[in-house]
């Protein structure tokens, strides 16, 4: 059976052969592995390409540790917090991205069609929050930047594939992977002991595919063995299932609240609040409104939560979501 190559998968390859660096090289031969048509005339091609890319990233990953200069990417925050999409190859981030954002990732069922990170905006009610899709992780090697990435992140949406017989051992990938970087999947009042240079991330484990064959037995193998660590979550970003409880999973998971300020004698303003996170005191509320107030705040009065309207409280107050507050100086 002929390759069939098209224009593009020989323009990738062009760019493979004159490559001087592991980076070009890698660029290229991702690019190569989404491009080439999928059927059995190029069975063993994909394997050669596969085998190359392998070979490539261990080069790369050798003159990383030799002290040689890395490349990376950085994604500026937006919104009310960032969540970067983790998993496996094939596990439906692009898709997912797709589905919840404006974003408009490759979204194809093969590998590697993600090979940098693709920012989109999730709208949960009156905020927006950002979803970052990052490359998958491999178990040969994943490049540096996307750990880094990880690291900072305010949570970590870990996605599974729930038709696969091997979801349970994708999550235990998953964890073995960032463990190498000493990044920790924890639930988001994660309590316990971490080591020198650990960092724990708040993380959503969510089950993708629950419309698949035997995917609810398998999301239930997930709930029973990973609730007590995180929040699990079974949704389907084909058909849309379970989307709205997602993007409430990803404010709840954020651990933030919202508050809506109010000047004397006014309506509050309920379109646009002050995001801040669970814990936050009207004396934070007032510093958020402008680095002044906090100094010169004298009390606030509030509406809202199981305080009766416009009481009285101090700045030690501790807010809830939704409360509307009346600063006062």
């Amino acid at each position: 059976m002929p390759a069939n190559l098209t224009p593009q998968y020989l323009e990738a390859d062009r760019r493979f052969r004159q490559a001087k660096t592991p980076a070009e090289k890698i660029d290229a031969l991702e690019d190569m592995l989404a491009l080439i048509p999928k059927h059995k005339g190029t069975e063993k091609m994909q394997a050669d390409l596969k085998r190359r890319l392998s070979k490539a990233r261990e080069e790369a990953q050798k003159k990383g540790k030799s002290g040689a200069r890395s490349y990376g990417y950085h994604v500026p925050r937006e919104g009310a917090g960032q969540v970067v999409l983790v998993g496996p190859p094939n596990s439906g981030k692009s898709a997912l991205l797709a589905m919840l954002t404006n974003a408009e990732p490759e979204v194809a069922d093969y590998p590697f069609t993600t090979r940098k990170p693709l920012p989109g905006m999730v709208e949960f009610e009156n905020i927006q929050i950002q979803l970052v899709d990052l490359p998958p992780l491999l178990p040969d090697w994943t490049e540096g930047w996307v750990f880094a990435l990880i690291r900072t992140a305010d949570l970590a949406l870990v996605l599974v594939d729930l038709a696969s017989d091997t979801c349970l051992e994708q999550v235990e990938h998953v964890k073995a992977q960032l463990a190498t970087h000493k990044i920790r999947l924890a639930g988001h009042r994660y309590a316990g002991e971490l080591a020198a240079g650990e960092a724990a991330i708040p993380t959503l484990l969510v089950g993708n595919k629950a419309d698949g064959e035997g995917a609810e037995e398998r999301a239930a193998m997930l709930e029973e063995l990973y609730a007590p660590e995180f929040p699990v979550l079974a949704m389907s970003a084909a058909t849309g299932s379970h989307l709205e409880a997602l993007r409430r999973a990803l404010y709840d998971g954020l651990g933030i609240l919202r508050v809506y300020t109010k000047a004397p004698g006014k309506r509050a303003d309920s379109q646009t609040p002050f995001v801040l996170k669970k814990g936050s005191t009207v004396g934070d509320v007032a510093a958020s409104v402008h680095k002044d107030f906090a100094a010169a705040l004298k009390f606030a009065k509030i509406w809202g939560g199981d305080k009766y309207d416009g009481q009285r409280v101090t700045r030690d107050y501790v807010v809830q979501d939704g409360d509307v507050i009346e600063l006062h100086m």
